[in-house]
């Protein structure tokens, strides 16, 4: 996300490196760069006019200290209006209410909502400890409630059952009733989408949320979509009171003109971010953090809860052991690192977190490309258990046949070996530093809180 904006903006503060000062005719011709960068990512015009005064405003005679150049100083100014812009700081839940706390969900067709409900309630149960209950009030669309169904198995959400034949406000209030029968902490509506905005659609919700009285209201919408997804979004808050915006499918949006509209168009803030078709692929929006993703300063606070939540503790204690005993690092070992860094979203997602890595030349971001590491993966499985253990002995007719078993090319199966050697040297002198003994403590002591953590939820 925000790929082509990040690659315009740096541009846009290259320009301004070497200069002594923030004058106003530099600082007018980077304000023009960074409108058009705005426009090309389909940010609303108002908004792009909105923001663009406010830079200038604040960028013309800004003091510059001797420690910031004008360049980092207008950086810094475009990061904070960029913030601003975006909501400041991260919406929460309000899930205070007596349970069962109703969330609604609304939004047209194929934004993505039925998934979103399922990303909903994983997150609530893994990361609030909620008791989730789902229901789908979609009685128009085939299959809508067979999805919700399967999706809700795959959670570990309890599914309340609903039929087409009967009403949407009927299911609402009969699942209401259930939750609150099953002592459920969060009750999520999935309701019927449209192709578009239409009276019959709006009436619908409107006597859901009259019905259901939720705590929460939540418009799911295309992030792909840009602009046009803070017009819908106006539409459906004149309908009914929405409490906040989930941008779907953001994975696929290179521009991001709607995670910068539609805040400033409807006043309601962006709460979560969902990227992907799998269950876990849904994140609370950080207006801050996402702005320093914008400008190429990385995102390291969300890669460090990534993978808190994700990295398998107990292989990385398993390697640290291993390399603590003076043993190899294998090509099992590389195989299992190759699938860790897919938990957390791939390499391009962990990279697009730290900080520069835009500024990378072509070449080096087309070494970090998902689809070779994919192919590395390939790779590792064609080989035997034996060859995994002692890459030495693959010689010429192993690795021919291993590229064929792979799809890849011989030349491929070497760089993969070349590479290998040098993790291997690389973990052999971080061993010899007493690096490995640093990690195996961390890590011990890590466990040791979060068990000491969960004793104490037992004994409460």
């Amino acid at each position: 996300m925000f790929d082509s904006l990040s690659d315009r903006l740096a541009q846009t503060f290259r320009g301004l490196a070497g200069k002594a000062h923030l004058t106003e005719e530099n600082v007018g011709a980077s304000v023009r760069e960074v409108r058009m960068a705005l426009l090309e990512a389909d940010v609303a015009l108002e908004v792009v006019r909105s923001f663009t005064g406010e830079v200038q405003r604040k960028a013309v005679g800004r003091t510059v200290t001797s420690a910031v150049n004008p360049g980092e100083a207008f950086v810094g100014i475009v990061r904070d209006e960029l913030t601003a812009l975006m909501g400041e700081a991260n919406d929460a839940l309000d899930l205070s209410a007596a349970p069962p706390a109703v969330v609604l969900m609304a939004g047209l067709q194929g934004s993505g909502k039925t998934t979103t409900v399922a990303k909903l309630a994983r997150l609530l149960k893994e990361r609030g400890k909620k008791k989730v209950a789902v229901v789908s009030a979609d009685v128009y669309r085939p299959a809508a409630i067979d999805q919700l169904h399967a999706l809700a198995d795959e959670v570990g959400a309890r599914f309340i059952v609903s039929a087409a034949d009967e009403t949407p406000v009927a299911i609402a209030e009969r699942a209401l009733s259930d939750a609150r029968a099953g002592f459920d902490d969060v009750l999520i509506v999935d309701t019927a989408g449209r192709l578009a905005v239409d009276e019959e659609m709006m009436a619908e919700i409107a006597a859901l949320h009259a019905a259901l009285g939720p705590v929460e209201t939540l418009f799911v919408v295309d992030a792909m979509t840009g602009q046009d997804a803070a017009v819908t979004a106006k539409a459906f808050d004149r309908a009914l009171p929405l409490t906040g915006v989930v941008l779907a499918k953001a994975d696929g949006d290179a521009r991001g003109g709607a995670a910068m509209s539609v805040r400033a168009l409807t006043g309601k803030p962006i709460k979560f971010l969902g990227t992907g078709e799998k269950t876990d692929g849904l994140e609370p929006f950080h207006p801050e953090r996402i702005a320093s993703r914008i400008l190429g300063m990385g995102d390291v606070l969300t890669l460090i809860e990534e993978a808190e939540r994700k990295v398998d503790k107990t292989q990385a204690r398993r390697l640290v052991r291993k390399m603590g005993r003076g043993q190899k690092f294998d090509l099992e070992d590389l195989r299992e690192q190759l699938r860790q860094m897919a938990n957390l979203g791939g390499m391009e997602s962990m990279l697009e977190k730290l900080p520069g890595m835009n500024q990378l030349p072509a070449s080096a971001q087309a070494g970090m490309d998902p689809g070779r590491m994919r192919r590395m993966e390939a790779i590792i499985d064609s080989m035997t258990p034996q060859e995994r253990r002692y890459p030495e002995i693959l010689n010429g007719s192993r690795k021919r046949r291993i590229s064929l078993g792979s799809g890849t090319r011989i030349q491929e199966v070497n760089r993969l070996l070349k590479e290998h050697r040098q993790m291997q040297r690389t973990m052999k002198k971080v061993t010899r530093k007493g690096g490995m003994q640093k990690m195996m403590r961390a890590l011990n002591a890590q466990g040791q809180a979060q068990r000491s953590a969960g004793r104490g939820r037992r004994r409460r």
